[in-house]
């Protein structure tokens, strides 16, 4: 019985010693885990280890078996605004516009869960590698792992090839990840801001996998706020020191108007040889100062 035992799961695929060893870490190596969303009978079809998951051929998330994400939120839906109870409600203002002197990155910082304000000190700005940033708007999670996973992709493009990948190239890896969960309800708006060879990037992705290139963009609920005062005072020629105070006062006005953003105004920029932080100022301070300069 124990041979034939030992044949049958020599058969079965498995996770490889990297994956277990990690579970048996987390204490999960007692379950029984599959990829749902990777093969359309169900069957895990394991192979290397790959970028999205432990060992899957397609990207998958391995997931506890039986968890069917699809059937989880269907278990939440009723009759209604786009048939679901669960309505993510989440803010923010982020902007980033490119100038003569490089590209200035400046958002807020409200993290909100529901109508809760979780903090008021997060910073929406992840700090890729030091030539290149992305913004955050919509859902924290999806745009932290997403983003660091771009992290990743990025630091192996460069051991491979012994250069750095270009905005660009970064900008299309993420979206082709969205592209790959389409649908799915991944919440995602970034700005990918880089220098390279062809001088300062600036590129939106979403989580449809929409991808542009601009010079000026500006994501989240109070982004209309942001654009009405980036656009009366917006120029390619700006000095430094004016697109300093375009991006902090389009952010502190938009926290001004829009109830889910507020906070600090966190500003980066961009140069050739690299990003630098700019300042973190109290959005109620710089509110109170433009009042007094009228």
């Amino acid at each position: 019985v124990s041979e034939g035992r030992s044949e049958a799961q020599s058969d079965a695929p498995s996770l490889g010693s990297d994956a277990m060893a990690l579970l048996d870490v987390c204490g999960a190596g007692g379950q029984d885990w599959t990829l749902p969303m990777g093969s359309p009978d169900g069957t895990p079809a394991l192979s290397a280890t790959c970028h999205y998951s432990f060992g899957a051929r397609t990207p998958a998330f391995v997931l506890p078996r039986g968890l069917q994400p699809s059937e989880f939120v269907k278990s939440y839906t009723e009759e209604g605004r786009d048939g679901l109870k669960l309505h993510l409600a989440h803010g923010t203002t982020t902007l980033a516009f490119k100038f003569q002197h490089g590209v200035v990155v400046a958002v807020d910082s409200r993290a909100s869960a529901g109508k809760y304000i979780a903090t008021l000190e997060a910073n929406k700005v992840i700090e890729i590698n030091p030539y290149l940033l992305g913004t955050m708007s919509g859902s924290a999670a999806d745009c932290q792992y997403w983003e660091r996973l771009l992290a990743k992709e990025c630091r192996l493009y460069k051991l491979r090839n012994n250069k750095r990948i270009t905005v660009s190239a970064a900008s299309k890896l993420l979206s082709n990840m969205m592209l790959e969960y389409r649908g799915m309800g991944l919440s995602m708006g970034s700005m990918i801001c880089g220098w390279d060879e062809k001088g300062p990037g600036l590129y939106y992705v979403d989580d449809n996998g929409t991808r542009l290139s601009g010079d000026l963009f500006s994501t989240g609920c109070g982004n209309s706020y942001a654009y009405g005062v980036m656009d009366s005072g917006y120029r390619y020629d700006l000095s430094v020191e004016e697109a300093y105070d375009l991006g902090r006062r389009a952010i502190a006005h938009a926290t001004h108007r829009d109830a889910y953003s507020g906070g600090v105004v966190n500003m980066y920029h961009m140069k050739q040889d690299g990003w630098i932080k700019v300042c973190k100022e109290d959005v109620s301070e710089l509110i109170h100062h433009y009042i007094q300069d009228k």
